[in-house]
């Protein structure tokens, strides 16, 4: 499954065209390789996301072509979370 759909779907992010930008600034990375969008995700990998201040680990645990709302926080584990210090 695409890195951008996984994300809309499992509602890390809301929309899938924000998965697409948040991607394709650098600000993700699949097993500790900077991803693109159209990178491919599967069972098992872990995603770091950086959202603003926070970093987020979280590991993929299904994978779903849609789901609702109650089902979507199984489809991965997070791992760990961290915010970065301000820097001035």
């Amino acid at each position: 499954m695409r890195l951008d759909k996984f994300l809309k779907v499992s509602r890390i992010i809301k929309r899938r065209t924000l998965a697409k930008e948040v991607a394709d600034q650098g600000r993700i990375a699949i097993n500790g390789q900077q991803a693109k969008a159209s990178s491919t995700v599967k069972v098992g990998d872990e995603l770091t996301i950086r959202f603003g201040t926070r970093v987020t680990t979280v590991r993929i645990e299904q994978l779903q072509e849609n789901t609702r709302k109650e089902d979507a926080a199984g489809m991965y584990t997070t791992v760990k979370e961290e915010r970065l210090k301000d820097e001035e």
